[in-house]
C-alpha cells in the first residue's frame, strides 16, 4: 500500500540571468511518507528554500513533477493551486507573514474564513488553537504588540487551523532566540503528532534537524544524502 503524501519526480529549477542559466535544483527525486517529520538541510545556495517553495506550490519547476496526494500540483493553474493550498497545505514562514491590521485571533481565522465557514465555528477553532500555543491572553493583540516568539506561535496556529495534510516550515526558528526557538520546535512536533500532519522543515539548525524522522541534505542543487538522523559531533553552518 502506497503511504506517500509527497512525490518529487525529476525536479529541476533554473533561472536565467543575462545570457547565463543558473540551475538551482538539478533532477531531484524523492518521496515523503504520510505523517513523518522531515528536515531539509544544506549550505547556503544548495536550493533548499527553493525546493520547499516548489513542494508547497508557491513556485513552478522548470521541469519535473510535484505530486501531493497524487495530484500533480506543478501542472495546476493559480486558482486550482489556491484551493489545494487552502485545504491541504500549511506554511510557516521565518518572517512570520502576519497581517499587521488584524489581531492574533483574526490572523489565525483567515485560512478557513476564506472557505466561507460560519464565523462562530471559525472563531471557536482559532481560540482553541491559540490556547494550545499558549496565547489565550493575546487574542486581541496586533502583531506589533507581540514578541517574535508570540508572532511565530500565531503563525503556527494559523498554519494548523485547517488541519493540513502537510506543513512546510521555512527556518521556523531562524529569527528567534534559543529558548523561544525551542518552544516553537516543541509546538511544531506536538501539533504534528496530535493532528497527524506531515512536517517538512528547511533549517540550518542541525539540532532541530536531528529531531526529525528523516534528513534530506542538499548540496549544489542535488541530494547529497537522504536517511535517518545520525548524531554529528560537529554541525556544519548551513546558513540559509
Amino acid at each position: 500500500m502506497d503511504n506517500s503524501i509527497l512525490k518529487i519526480k525529476n525536479l529541476t529549477k533554473s533561472f536565467r540571468s543575462s545570457d547565463k542559466k543558473l540551475t538551482v535544483l538539478d533532477d531531484i527525486s524523492f518521496t515523503i511518507e504520510r505523517g513523518i517529520s522531515c528536515a531539509i538541510v544544506g549550505p547556503s545556495g544548495s536550493g533548499k528554500t527553493t525546493l520547499l517553495g516548489l513542494c508547497a506550490g508557491l513556485d513552478k519547476p522548470t521541469s519535473g513533477d510535484v505530486l501531493l496526494n497524487d495530484n500533480n500540483i506543478s501542472a495546476l493553474d493559480e486558482t486550482q493551486l489556491s484551493s489545494i493550498r487552502n485545504r491541504q497545505i500549511g506554511f510557516v514562514f521565518q518572517s512570520f507573514q502576519l497581517i499587521e491590521t488584524l489581531t492574533a485571533l483574526e490572523n489565525v481565522m483567515v485560512p478557513i474564513e476564506l472557505r466561507g465557514t460560519p464565523y462562530r465555528k471559525v472563531e471557536k477553532q482559532a481560540l482553541e488553537l491559540l490556547d494550545s500555543v499558549g496565547l489565550s491572553d493575546r487574542t486581541d493583540h496586533y502583531p506589533n504588540q507581540l514578541s517574535g516568539g508570540e508572532q511565530q506561535r500565531v503563525g503556527l496556529a494559523r498554519a494548523f487551523i485547517h488541519s493540513p495534510d502537510i506543513l512546510f516550515a521555512d527556518e521556523p526558528t531562524g529569527n528567534l532566540d534559543g529558548d523561544t526557538g525551542e518552544q516553537i520546535e516543541d509546538l511544531l512536533f506536538d501539533l504534528n503528532k496530535k493532528q497527524g500532519t506531515t512536517l517538512v522543515i528547511v533549517t540550518h539548525d542541525i539540532e532541530l534537524a536531528q529531531k526529525c524522522d528523516r534528513i534530506i541534505r542538499l548540496k549544489n542543487g542535488v541530494i547529497e544524502s537522504d536517511g535517518l538522523p545520525v548524531i554529528e559531533e560537529t554541525a556544519e553552518a548551513d546558513v540559509a
